[in-house]
Formats: structure tokens, C-alpha cells, sequence
């Protein structure tokens, strides 16, 4: 769901003068601004596909890219894609190697100036093939709320996500949450940015005996990001979270191998936007 504005080549009109006379002392036409077009597009390949601290590559890399509208309204619509692999990592003979989100809603500067109120609808739709009785659908609808604020140098924004189905197969998860507290600051040296977040995810309906490990967890990233100019950054970052293993020996979210698909890692990504 990254988004850059992108400009377009403005285009010149010529005039005809009446003599050479007016044309030598009329003053210099000012050149016109570029437009700026609605529609902007991303590009990213990135060592490992991330999403609220867990891996959805299996610590593999990723392709990802995606499209924005953005009325002058505030209103705004876009899909984004990745490559993924946990679906078919299951075990469930159940193959979804694409993640594609479908998104809505409405972003405005309400409260003043560089504080953004964002609210919207985001659908995940993962195409399955091999679907097996007991298997619960991956596909899941959110609603969200964020409130983006700048303060110099320092952005950042407070986002809360609602389930309003199941949520990434758990059974019975309908009015799963996502609290999300993002911050950016530019050093001014080099186009580089810092970055750092904290995010809870709660997963809702799930029970558990003393053997294992909850689904619900917090999520955390420190990075930073450099901006190349012409819609080309690139960042780094280290992430983890505080899933743990359940004293029967296994995580709540794990690889084919037993791996902690939430342990901490290492995160590089090249973002190309238009």
C-alpha cells in the first residue's frame, strides 16, 4: 500500500506573436507546474515478506507491487500483491501462492494540517486450489481507523484494524485486532529516514491448554530507510515479535522445519514507485 505522488510532463503551448518587436520585449512566459497524477504504482523485491511480524515466505524472498487512485476528495481505492508461501506451508494440501489486498476509504487532513484522519475497508484474497474439508479460509476483511500526525522532521500515525470475518484461517475469529503505532524520522543526512514501530496483534475465539503457545502477540521493527530520488528507497530494518514455544515444543506460527516464523530477523527491501 506504499504510495508516492507522481508528476507528469507538462505540456508547452506556443503562441504567435504579431511582430518580432513584442516578441524580443514581452516578458518570459513562467513555465507551468507539472500535474500531479491520481494514479501512482510500486515495485518492491524485499529477502523476506513480513507482515504484523510474521513471515509469509518462509524467511524466503518476495516480489510485491501494487496501484493507488487518490481523489481530491480524500477518497481513495488500490490493490496490492506479494508472493507468499504459508498457505501451502500448512500442511492442509492447500496451495495460495499470491496474496492480493483490495482496499477503500476516505484520508484527510481534518483536525489541521498534516494530521491525515484515514478510515477504509481492506479485503486479503488469497486464490486457493486444493481446498480439503475442515480447512478454514484464508481470505479476510478488515476495517480500519488511523490518525497519521507530522511533526516536523517527525511522522507517524496510530491505525486500528477490525476483523470482520475469520481472520487468516483461525476458526471463530471474527473481531480479531490490530493495533498498530508506526514513527519516521528524517535526519536530514543523505535522504535517510528512521523508522520504528510496535504493533498487538489479537487474535479472537482461540483457547488454549497449558501445552501451547497463543496465536495473539506483540510485533516490533527498528530500521532505516534511504531515498535515492526518481521513486527509488531502499530500507533496512531488524523485526521480531514475542511469539513463543508452547511447553509441548512447538510455536503458534511456524515453518514446515519447526521454525519461529515469528522469531527476529533481518529485513532488506528496494522500492521502486511511479
Amino acid at each position: 500500500m506504499k504510495t508516492i505522488q507522481k508528476t507528469a510532463i507538462a505540456l508547452a503551448a506556443s503562441g504567435l506573436f504579431a511582430t518580432a518587436a513584442f516578441a524580443q520585449t514581452a516578458p518570459a512566459a513562467a513555465p507551468e507546474a507539472p500535474e500531479v497524477s491520481p494514479i501512482t504504482a510500486n515495485v518492491t523485491v524485499t529477502n523476506n515478506y513480513i507482515y504484523r511480524g510474521i513471515s509469509q515466505s518462509n524467511f524466503k524472498p518476495a516480489i510485491q507491487g501494487g496501484f493507488d487512485y487518490a481523489h481530491e476528495s480524500g477518497l481513495y481505492i488500490g490493490n496490492w500483491n506479494s508472493s507468499i508461501s504459508w498457505v501451502s506451508d500448512g500442511g492442509a494440501a492447500t496451495s495460495a501462492p499470491i496474496e492480493m489486498d483490495f482496499y477503500g476509504g476516505f484520508k484527510k487532513d481534518l483536525i489541521a494540517e498534516g494530521f491525515a484522519s484515514d478510515i477504509g475497508l481492506l479485503q486479503y484474497y488469497y486464490p486457493t486450489s486444493g481446498i480439503i474439508a475442515g480447512f478454514t479460509n484464508p481470505n479476510t476483511t478488515e476495517i480500519y481507523a488511523a490518525q497519521n500526525a507530522t511533526f516536523g522532521p517527525v511522522t507517524g500515525f496510530l491505525k486500528f484494524s477490525y476483523a470482520l470475518s475469520n481472520t487468516f484461517g483461525f476458526a471463530n475469529s471474527t473481531g480479531s485486532s490490530y493495533l498498530d503505532l508506526t514513527g519516521n524520522y528524517d535526519t536530514g543526512f543523505y535522504g535517510i529516514s528512521l523508522n520504528a514501530h510496535v504493533g498487538m496483534q489479537r487474535i479472537a475465539g482461540q483457547y488454549y491448554t497449558a501445552e501451547q503457545a497463543t496465536v495473539s502477540y506483540t510485533d516490533w521493527k527498528l530500521g532505516l530507510t534511504k531515498d535515492f530520488g526518481g521513486g527509488l528507497s531502499a530500507s533496512a530494518a531488524y523485526v521480531g515479535t514475542n511469539v513463543k514455544q508452547g511447553s509441548g515444543g512447538s510455536y503458534a506460527y511456524y515453518s514446515p522445519t519447526g521454525r519461529n516464523l515469528g522469531g527476529q530477523t533481518g529485513l532488506v527491501s528496494l522500492t521502486k514507485t511511479f
